[in-house]
């Protein structure tokens, strides 16, 4: 089974000035309701697609495996206010997240995408650490909950 809560410490406190609709911590809603770290039925999906639990789990695996890269390339981007690599890394993250079931990580970087293309780096930085503690959660969560039982 896969838990709704982030189980992240401070997930659920967003800067004001970066979104008041990113998604929140354990029993907070917002529009869209409550948005689980994965949404198991994604990932059936894409054994369904896919042709079973194999290369699905391997796409997992590799979600896993190159989260911190991929933050790390984020970060560094969103940093130096390089709009063209923030973006690659952002969607990158964003479509590879969708894939996997990753909601909020979509929502976040959904958000993060909007403040890049805006040229609100201010408030794309404030949103990299909640990012990242969402990040690790979700790898955890796949870890735990997708990977592992595939293995």
């Amino acid at each position: 089974m896969f838990i709704s809560g982030s189980g992240v410490e401070g997930a659920d406190r967003v800067p004001a000035h970066a979104s008041s609709s990113v998604p929140a911590g354990p029993g907070t809603r917002h529009e869209e309701g409550e948005l689980p770290l994965l949404d198991p039925a994604v990932l059936r999906d894409l054994e369904d697609q896919l042709g079973g639990a194999g290369i699905a789990s391997d796409f997992a695996r590799d979600y896993a495996m190159l989260w911190g890269q991929r933050q790390g390339n984020l970060v560094a981007a969103v940093g130096r206010e390089d709009r063209e690599r923030a973006l690659d890394a952002v969607i990158s993250l964003k479509v590879s997240s969708a894939m996997v079931g990753g909601a909020r990580m979509t929502r976040l970087t959904e958000r993060l995408e909007a403040f890049i293309r805006g040229g609100d780096f201010p408030g794309g930085r404030a949103l990299l650490a909640i990012v990242e503690r969402h990040g690790d959660a979700t790898v955890k969560e796949l870890q735990l909950n997708y990977i592992g039982k595939a293995e």
